[in-house]
């Protein structure tokens, strides 16, 4: 991998960021790294009980002190929480210093994928259309991504593969 340079997967949660950059790290034999996995170790927590107990602006200021040191300090495979990249100095530190896809799920699949979910605090009893704004709020920050990976009705490997061929084809040419 191009020194210095970490696959860094962004969309909104339950696009399959998790998932699929573990697949890709494996794929890859790099490092893979799970911020919000990162964020619970280090405040011995779950998401939902650091929103609950602490609030919303403590978890984002911790979100962006743990995921810029994993930028900076490691290389592999970043998997960032579904808000992350709206943090400005997150998202121009991936900009300029990382292969940044977005893994861009439509609305109504994701509502079917994470409804009722206890570990994503921003989404339990949420509405089809609260999703719907969340997604097109954050689109706007997700659609600068390096790359746009539409994941809707593609198969798990089908995804991996296009995310493969697009880094291998990078790597040729940069």
């Amino acid at each position: 991998m191009e020194s210095g340079k970490n696959i860094v997967f962004l969309g909104m949660m339950g696009s399959g960021k998790s998932s699929i950059g573990f697949l890709v790290s494996k794929k890859l034999k790099l490092d893979f790294y799970d911020i919000d996995d990162h964020i619970e170790k280090k405040l011995d927590m779950k998401i939902s009980e650091i929103f609950k107990n602490k609030g919303e602006v403590f978890f984002r200021k911790e979100e962006e002190k743990i995921t810029l040191n994993i930028l900076k300090k490691r290389k592999g495979v970043i998997s960032l929480g579904g808000g992350a990249f709206i943090n400005k100095n997150i998202r121009k530190e991936v900009l300029e210093n990382h292969l940044s896809f977005w893994l861009k799920v439509d609305s109504n699949i994701l509502l079917n994928r994470i409804k009722n979910s206890v570990k994503r605090p921003l989404t339990l009893n949420t509405s089809v259309n609260d999703l719907k704004k969340m997604n097109k709020i954050r689109s706007k920050y997700y659609s600068k991504a390096l790359f746009k990976i539409n994941c809707g009705k593609q198969k798990k490997e089908e995804i991996i593969n296009k995310i493969l061929n697009i880094y291998e084809n990078y790597k040729i040419n940069n």
